[in-house]
């Protein structure tokens, strides 16, 4: 049995969250706490393997308590978090902290919608009981690497950054990746090759994604629009809900974001991406597969790979979920596999 405490300052939501999950065959909740001060002492007694965590606490909010959780006694955590720019900001500010994933709390009508999400809660507390936590000291300070002037209060590029791209680096990414992805990011010069990244997540998450990115790298980072382009030193997030895909106008790069049906289940899809960078960029191109659950990405990377792009795997190791990489790996994919410490050296190097 996967033994889950519940960590809400609602009432209401720790019922819900108790019911929906214990539901479940394989899952108990063996305990819950109405802020992390009470959460304490539980953890120490119940010895849960999954912890489910509100963002917002008296007492003690829950970056705080995920911060030192992380640091003295690592644990599976996934967030709760109402779907609202704050909530983004602070759940994303989590997952770099170390949570595994989110489940995004309705803010209209709580208890109908915290039902209709029973099938996802359960799903991501399976996720998290087989994913690996490491002890960690979470601290990401702003890069000390100058950025693009200010503009009308929007960041401008550097005019030594208006340079064609030679290579684009493309990343895909699922659960684990947010944090994943700011290590990398954050580690790279800006003299970097354009990146574009696949990660899935909800459409506001995206947005507020990439302007944490964008606030604590030495890279400009936006979520992508259609005829953004691939430029040396900036970074291109696809949005949510939609798929991104890039397209080539002579030497230069573009993308181009699209509806469409959901590939392998997710929109955006990283096999959507990968693709089309095998079709516009190939041996031009560097293909990066994350940490994620499942397979998205792994057959468009061998096409990647196949067109004569320079293809890196994440390892096991250091994979918060081995199922998108391990997929890679499988199928011949990968030309490396290495640990998500070695990416960014491996990436300046090879650009």
């Amino acid at each position: 049995m996967i033994k889950v405490l519940v960590i809400d300052d609602s009432a209401v939501i720790r019922h819900l969250l108790t019911e929906i999950l214990n539901q479940a065959d394989d899952i108990e909740v063996v305990g819950t706490a109405q802020d992390p001060i009470f959460a304490t002492n539980k953890i120490k007694n119940l010895r849960p393997d999954v912890i489910t965590l509100d963002v917002e606490m008296p007492r003690m909010d829950g970056l705080t308590f995920l911060q030192e959780l992380m640091q003295t006694d690592p644990i599976p955590v996934v967030m709760v978090s109402a779907l609202t720019q704050k909530g983004c900001e602070t759940t994303l500010k989590a997952l770099e902290l170390g949570a595994i994933d989110y489940v995004t709390k309705p803010s209209i009508d709580v208890s109908s919608g915290v039902i209709g999400l029973g099938d996802e809660i359960i799903k991501k507390v399976r996720i998290a009981a087989k994913s690996k936590v490491r002890r960690k000291t979470p601290s990401v300070s702003p890069s000390p690497l100058a950025k693009g002037g200010i503009k009308g209060g929007v960041a401008t590029l550097d005019p030594s950054k208006m340079s064609t791209t030679d290579r684009i680096v493309a990343i895909g990414a699922s659960t684990g990746g947010t944090q994943a992805i700011t290590e990398i990011i954050t580690a790279l010069p800006e003299s970097i090759s354009g990146i574009v990244i696949v990660q899935h997540m909800p459409p506001v998450f995206t947005r507020s994604f990439a302007e944490r990115l964008n606030s604590i790298s030495g890279l400009d980072v936006k979520e992508a629009e259609t005829g953004d382009r691939v430029l040396r030193g900036t970074v291109l997030v696809a949005p949510g809900n939609k798929h991104m895909a890039i397209r080539r106008n002579g030497a230069m790069y573009y993308v181009d974001i699209v509806d469409g049906p959901m590939v392998n289940f997710v929109r955006p899809s990283v096999d959507v991406l990968f693709r089309s960078v095998a079709k516009y960029a190939g041996k031009n191109a560097i293909g990066v597969i994350l940490t994620g659950m499942g397979e998205d990405g792994a057959r468009g990377m061998l096409e990647m790979k196949e067109a004569g792009a320079f293809t890196i795997a994440q390892d096991e190791a250091s994979s918060v979920v081995f199922g998108m990489p391990k997929r890679a790996i499988e199928l011949g994919a990968a030309d490396r596999v290495v640990s998500l410490e070695e990416i960014p050296s491996l990436l300046a190097n090879s650009i």
